[in-house]
């Protein structure tokens, strides 16, 4: 297996994301609300993922957890005693490990669970900035 981590991560690209956050700034929002938005946005697939994640002992679906950035809400899986997650998910043809990519498949499939949290974030920041 390759160096590195022994987690994989997966994100999902909000358009127009960048330009919201440059002018909340201009605007003196708070762009900790963003990644609050975001925790919650991964929040609400997390549980989707975990019950499309693959079962055999348990461990890759009790490792799935959530993460969250100014810039992006990141659900990730695996952890050094589960260091299969990656391959699991992305596959290793070399292998012969077929992709699952039970966590992407959570998320586009599931894109209107996560959606209500950007929509209901950014009706609150304009509402903010609206007041100043």
């Amino acid at each position: 297996m390759a160096k590195g981590n022994s987690f994989f991560s997966a994100q999902a690209h909000v358009e127009g994301a960048a330009r919201l956050r440059r002018t909340l700034k201009k605007a003196g929002g708070d762009l900790d609300d963003l990644k609050e938005a975001n925790r919650r946005a991964a929040k609400a697939i997390e549980p989707i993922a975990e019950g499309m994640a693959p079962v055999l002992t348990g461990r890759l679906q009790a490792s799935i957890r959530v993460g969250a950035t100014r810039k992006a809400g990141i659900l990730r899986a695996g952890r050094k005693t589960v260091a299969y997650a990656g391959p699991v998910h992305w596959g290793w043809p070399a292998h012969g490990i077929k992709a699952n990519p039970f966590m992407s498949n959570a998320a586009i499939r599931n894109q209107h669970v996560w959606e209500k949290e950007y929509i209901a974030a950014l009706e609150a920041a304009i509402r903010k900035v609206k007041g100043k």
